[in-house]
């Protein structure tokens, strides 16, 4: 008798998962994400063709005191100068082998900066505002700034900028500006000028921004004043002492924005941190050619910022700054008593999230990036740990059917990274937008790598590889990139991967995932 031939179909699929390209997202419904996003992106940063964990950071300079101001000074002949205000002082904190106390006594640590032509001028409210400079001997001067005018109260001055070739300080808890009575002027008279009856919602001002827009007929510098309401009063021209060379071009409603240090300038764009999100005002304001930005931002974690503006918008540390040899902007965001920071990709505009990392304020010289601390000063993207400490990288990616909507069964994962040095790493899915969490693995060296707990789901779990039954050692090459198949063990129809490090003295690279699993054809 013959035998009945029987068609059979492949039990096991194949699918490439791409790493999470796309970033953070928190304004998107867990169904409708983007596989290639993440709802957990941790100290991994998006980059164009890979996911790569930050850079730590070391210690630069022990202050002993809590510093809430970092100011470069960028001298013509290159040779700068850093500064720290900390303690009710000043500190020189060029060399960080010999920080110099100079010997100040301020109220306030929480000074604005603005540098404007060859000076340096601080202003927060409480102190007499102050201006560094080389004198004609060459020697540095630290000093009350020379400003008078009528009714002036100098102590009152709080935030600073240039614009239009002059300097401009908002007045503490008022709308009312000073600015330069001539242009180019460092010291002498300010003029005052009030916004009382413009600012139609009330408030103070907070602070003061030039903005470079294209009108059609070339570049046209605007001066902003922001105000605590969430007014932008814009304004064109040179003089404001000239009504027909001073012109109101329109108030716009903006969210209200947080702190003094609410202003980010990138590449003749502003980006104004509010109470709902970073607002490039290119993209904000209703005007001509306003929608041109130069910076690649989006909404996609509005959720996140919302739900740290609900509770911390008054807590000191609010801040952005674009570092650019990282290819990213970092916001610092207090939280609690701890903080985070929230970072873009500035060319992709892909999101992430920094944790660990306790910014006080933010700071940069030449070209590099530092934060202050409660006790002195930290060097950014510098090393694999933070000041010796683990990194914690961790991303959920978003959730995926890995190209079919059938029932499956995820037995297999195979994430392809480099690193330079082995690495232990905890990596597994979520079904059907289930939350498991499984703790962190450490990287302890090349030998002895801990193998993680599995006792809560010993029979959900299967963490042993082929190549490591005693749990996976993530060893690699330098510039090799990792393929290793490492057993999972999931049912649904839509997983989330989670890739979780816990490491010092290593930089990961992350490419794509393999993934292999059994699709359930016919089952209801």
């Amino acid at each position: 008798m013959r035998r009945r031939q029987t068609s059979r179909g492949n039990k096991s699929r194949n699918y490439i998962l791409p790493a999470p390209l796309g970033g953070l997202n928190a304004r998107d419904s867990l169904d409708a994400m983007a596989e290639t996003d993440a709802v957990v992106m941790d100290n991994y940063i998006p980059g164009e063709t890979k996911v790569s964990l930050r850079r730590g950071f070391s210690r630069y300079a022990a202050i002993g005191a809590r510093v809430q101001t970092l100011a470069e000074f960028r001298a013509e002949d290159g040779n700068n100068r850093f500064f720290a205000f900390a303690g009710g002082s000043v500190w020189d904190v060029t060399s960080k082998q010999r920080p110099v106390d100079l010997e100040k006594d301020f109220s306030s640590d929480e000074w604005q900066t603005v540098q404007f032509k060859n000076r340096l001028f601080a202003v927060n409210g409480t102190d007499k505002p102050q201006v560094f400079y080389f004198n004609e001997k060459g020697e540095e001067v630290w000093e009350d700034a020379s400003f008078s005018g009528e009714n002036l109260v100098s102590e009152l001055l709080v935030n600073a900028a240039s614009s239009k070739q002059r300097l401009w300080f908002v007045e503490k808890g008022a709308l009312k500006v000073w600015y330069s009575e001539n242009v180019g002027e460092v010291q002498g008279n300010l003029l005052s000028f009030d916004l009382t009856t413009i600012a139609r919602d009330g408030g103070c001002l907070t602070a003061i921004a030039s903005w470079t827009q294209d009108g059609g007929e070339g570049m046209d510098d605007l001066t902003v004043f922001l105000t605590s309401e969430g007014e932008a009063l814009v304004y064109a021209g040179n003089n404001p002492n000239s009504a027909d060379d001073w012109k109101l071009k329109g108030i716009f409603r903006i969210a209200r924005p947080i702190g003094y240090r609410c202003v980010l300038s990138y590449q003749g764009d502003i980006v104004v941190i509010t109470e709902d999100g970073y607002l490039p005002l290119s993209k904000a304001l209703p005007m001509a050619c306003a929608n041109n930005s130069q910076i690649a931002f989006s909404d996609k974690i509005r959720g996140l910022v919302l739900s740290r503006t609900r509770t911390n918008a008054n807590k000191p540390g609010w801040q952005a700054l674009v570092y650019n040899r990282g290819g990213y902007a970092i916001f610092n965001v207090p939280v609690n008593q701890q903080f985070e920071q929230h970072v873009i990709n500035t060319n992709t505009g892909a999101w992430c999230r920094f944790t660990g990392i306790p910014a006080l304020c933010w700071g940069m010289f030449n070209g590099r990036a530092y934060f202050g601390t409660d006790d002195g000063i930290m060097l950014f993207d510098d090393g694999y740990s933070d000041n010796h400490a683990y990194i914690n990288g961790q991303v959920a990616q978003a959730y995926s059917g890995f190209g079919t909507s059938n029932i499956k069964k995820v037995q297999l994962l195979n994430p392809r990274t480099k690193s330079a040095n082995p690495y232990a790493l905890v990596v597994y899915t979520n079904a059907d937008f289930s939350d498991m969490k499984i703790d962190f693995a450490e990287n302890i060296g090349y030998a002895g790598l801990s193998k993680w707990s599995t006792a809560a789901y010993p029979s959900k779990i299967k963490w042993s590889s082929f190549a490591h039954p005693s749990g996976t050692k993530w060893a690699t090459l330098q510039g090799t990139i990792r393929s290793q198949w490492i057993g999972n063990s999931a049912t649904g129809f839509k997983f989330s991967l989670v890739f979780k490090t816990r490491t010092r003295g290593n930089l990961i690279e992350w490419y794509n995932t393999g993934v292999r699993f059994e699709e359930g054809l016919g089952i209801i």
